[in-house]
């Protein structure tokens, strides 16, 4: 017996792109956010693949968030968007070496520690609404990957960015923020906001006793 062949990948983005804008992000449990994405072959028409990544910032901007990996959106491929403003105060800009990060688009990526300086900071994530728990990162990751147009990237990325590419690659290989997470750390963002805001965790640390 023949197998019948599945639905091809502009299939499947194109039936998700036909859907409603911003398009629905999927949360903890659905099964897409615990496997690895399959690679990137470039293999969608140049004007599909666009449409999709405008797609995905206007989904990530409407959250709102810093990133989006295409598991949230229910799509398994090795793609992901990222853009922060940095909407903070001076002081904890500072602290957390949170600078604006211009738009970029990392596909297959990967990323290595590079020296040894940690940070840990509160972090939150989109498929685990409304939810926030302290995750320990290196401070400086190696990327490798490819952008939007097929070009191979090698650099280093420190704060805040290093941050946001190592959660968005892990959404890629199948891993939330909270399997790195201070569990005793998590807190609502109302009481994040309201207590563990600022430039200093020792406050948190010491009340929540992590």
């Amino acid at each position: 017996m023949d197998e019948v062949a599945g639905p091809s990948p502009a299939d499947v983005v194109r039936r998700l792109l036909d859907g409603p804008r911003p398009l629905p992000l999927v949360t903890a449990g659905h099964p897409v956010l615990r496997h690895p994405a399959a690679p990137y072959d470039f293999g969608l028409l140049p004007e599909l693949f666009a449409e999709l990544i405008d797609a995905m910032r206007e989904t990530m901007h409407a959250a709102p968030g810093v990133g989006l990996a295409a598991p949230q959106i229910g799509l398994g491929l090795a793609v992901a968007v990222l853009e922060d403003s940095a909407p903070v105060p001076d002081e904890v800009a500072a602290a957390r070496d949170r600078h604006p990060l211009p738009f970029r688009v990392i596909v297959n990526p990967t990323y290595e520690a590079v020296g040894n300086e940690r940070a840990a900071w509160y972090e939150g994530c989109l498929s685990v609404p409304g939810y926030q728990a302290v995750v320990d990162r290196a401070a400086r990751v190696r990327l490798r990957c490819q952008d939007e147009t097929g070009a191979m990237v090698d650099e280093e990325v420190a704060g805040w960015a290093a941050r946001i590419v190592a959660h968005e690659t892990d959404h890629l290989n199948g891993t939330l923020y909270l399997d790195r997470a201070v569990l005793r750390s998590l807190a609502t963002h109302q009481a994040t906001a309201a207590w563990w805001g600022g430039p200093d965790l020792i406050p948190a640390r010491v009340a929540l006793g992590f």
